[in-house]
């Protein structure tokens, strides 16, 4: 039912209008990260905060997903969406063994990716650069898995698997 939810918040809040954009921020090093350094690659961008008890639950599938991706085909970034010391930051990243780079940001309520109204919101980024989805509330790795496949075969033009097709027609 989770995996149901997270879709259908996908396809619905963005209207499914991909729009070439970019974000450029310091990381924790302090070198600047931009999602161009990306293309070629999906793009998860996940605004969090270390208050936000479900930004904190999505943090190990978030780690596994990246890990599992990063050297092929997507990578995970941590927008820290709250105003706290890089010190801080770094211990909490390094405590909570957070793989994926994090970047610091100022919060505010529309990003150049689009608005934040809540944590967490995460924007998925088309290995284009162009932004496919956003989603409001907390993710999964397998649910960010079911995703990315079902959009890859879209833009391969492959039809749907008669298996899935039911549960993801229930999406649209």
């Amino acid at each position: 039912m989770r995996f149901i939810v997270f879709l259908v918040g996908l396809l619905v809040s963005l209207g499914v209008v991909a729009e070439d954009v970019d974000l450029i921020l310091t990381d924790l090093d302090g070198k600047q990260r931009s999602l161009s350094e990306f293309r070629g690659k999906w793009v998860v961008v996940n605004f969090w905060a270390t208050w936000c008890p479900p930004c904190l639950d999505e943090i190990p599938d978030l780690v596994e997903f990246h890990d599992k991706h990063k050297d092929h085909d997507a990578v995970v970034l941590g927008v820290n969406f709250e105003e706290v010391n890089k010190e801080y930051l770094r211990d909490f990243v390094e405590t909570h063994f957070m793989t994926y780079p994090v970047l610091p940001m100022e919060p505010i309520p529309v990003t150049p990716l689009g608005p934040v109204m809540g944590l967490p919101t995460t924007y998925i980024i088309s290995p284009q650069g162009e932004r496919i989805a956003r989603q409001e509330g907390p993710i999964t790795g397998a649910a960010i898995e079911a995703f990315l496949e079902r959009k890859k075969r879209e833009m391969n033009g492959a039809s749907l698997n008669p298996a899935t097709q039911g549960r993801l027609a229930a999406a649209n």
